[in-house]
């Protein structure tokens, strides 16, 4: 244990180097993972093993995910501590056992609403429940990494996600090759992500001598209040985003849910490639907005748009001349006997992939809103648009299989980028007129 937290805490003289590299091989190793998985599962276990995996890991677990993260990472690593006015890590990490806690009750939960309901079978839902806790987990660890990058060492929060990922996710594979069975690899990868959260995050905080562990009374409460919004938008935004992995899940079979999630892939890019875009521009945008500087804001506004547009173009011409042969190599990955099962599925793609791109616009409008202090209609937008998706998906699956779901998806990524840009069109206007 010692010298793995004396591996963790070495750092260079040059710690910004190490934060940035570090931080970086965490995403990447993070994001990679989760693709990877969802090959492995379907080769290894099976095409329904694939789709139970989907729904339990990327779908259902990712919102699990939600609940125990509860959006605070803007507000924890932002924030200047108890003696400022702010929280210390204690009172974070007490509110971050309480929302952990709550997911994983609504996990059962949901296990149990499915089986009594005759949906699930009773290993499908012990699987979902179980990669849903490896997502909770997640969360819980997230509150830890969040402590070292407020206390300026983000390279603990880069080694934390790289170190945790390749111990579970490996445990995993390990046990799927051996076993061939996901239910038992999806407890393996449980006890491994706890383990990972016990090494490399609960032993280095307790290390860095400048944590504050102290609680206050009615802090907890005081957290759940300052963040509660931007938890309710994050959580629907998450709906929105995954209402047709659920309505497949509901309607279709879970091969189905498998072969989705592999053509869905690409939005997970999409939305890195745009964060990379867009990130950069954020703090200009907002100088120009506080400074009443329209046509600065504006421009870049129209700048970013024109980029994201002729990205989502290129990539839509791509996919559908190159969609086919993309799919192709996809099966090849998968094996033999999953030929035929993608390439059916090339306008489906196509559409995914220029949801993705309409999701990427609405993201900068999203951030325009966030710089207009504008959280409420986003909350509005997310409220009307996910009751749509809740009654649109399953129709749309149920008539038209993945290829509704894919409309779906498309869908609402237009209708959430129409409520957000309208906001910003009439705030914009009233800045003017004021």
């Amino acid at each position: 244990m010692k010298r793995m937290a004396r591996l963790m805490l070495h750092c260079s003289e040059q710690m910004e180097k190490e934060n940035l590299i570090w931080n970086t091989v965490g995403s990447f190793l993070y994001a990679l993972a989760n693709m990877v998985l969802a090959f492995l599962v379907i080769r290894l276990a099976g095409e329904d093993a694939g789709g139970v995996f989907a729904i339990g890991f990327s779908t259902f677990g990712q919102q699990m995910f939600t609940v125990s993260y509860y959006g605070l990472r803007p507000f924890h690593i932002t924030d200047s501590g108890a003696d400022k006015g702010g929280h210390s890590f204690g009172e974070y990490y007490r509110h971050r056992q309480i929302t952990a806690a709550a997911a994983v009750i609504l996990a059962a939960l949901y296990a149990f609403w499915r089986v009594g309901g005759g949906l699930y079978e009773p290993e499908k839902a012990a699987a979902v429940f179980m990669l849903a806790g490896y997502k909770i987990i997640d969360g819980l660890a997230d509150v830890y990494e969040s402590e070292f990058q407020r206390q300026g060492c983000l390279y603990l929060t880069g080694k934390s996600m790289a170190f945790r990922t390749v111990l579970s996710a490996g445990t995993f594979l390990l046990v799927l090759a051996l076993t061939r069975s996901l239910l038992a690899a999806c407890p393996a990868a449980l006890l491994a992500q706890i383990a990972g959260v016990i090494l490399f995050d609960c032993s280095i905080i307790h290390r860095l001598g400048r944590v504050d562990f102290s609680r206050r009374r009615g802090s907890v409460t005081r957290i759940f209040s300052q963040g509660g919004l931007l938890f309710l938008s994050v959580f629907l935004d998450f709906y929105i985003f995954s209402a047709a992995r659920y309505a497949i899940d509901l309607r279709m079979n879970d091969a189905a849910s498998g072969y989705f999630n592999l053509i869905f892939m690409p939005t997970s890019v999409i939305y890195l490639v745009a964060n990379f875009v867009i990130r950069p521009v954020l703090t200009r945008m907002t100088v120009c907005w506080n400074n009443s500087d329209c046509s600065g804001f504006l421009a870049i506004l129209k700048r970013i748009s024109v980029l994201i547009g002729g990205l989502t173009v290129l990539a839509v011409g791509g996919t559908l001349i190159l969609g086919r042969f993309v799919l192709m190599i996809m099966e090849m990955v998968l094996g033999s006997s999953h030929t035929g099962a993608l390439t059916d599925y090339v306008p489906a793609f196509a559409v995914i992939v220029l949801g993705g791109g309409i999701y990427a616009f609405g993201n900068l409008l999203y951030y325009s809103l966030v710089i207009m202090r504008l959280q409420k209609n986003i909350f509005c937008v997310y409220v009307v648009v996910a009751a749509a998706a809740a009654v649109i998906s399953p129709a749309l699956v149920e008539r038209m299989g993945i290829n509704g779901g894919a409309m779906a998806y498309c869908l609402f990524m237009l209708m959430q980028t129409a409520g957000f840009g309208i906001c910003v069109f009439r705030e914009f206007v009233r800045k003017k007129k004021g």
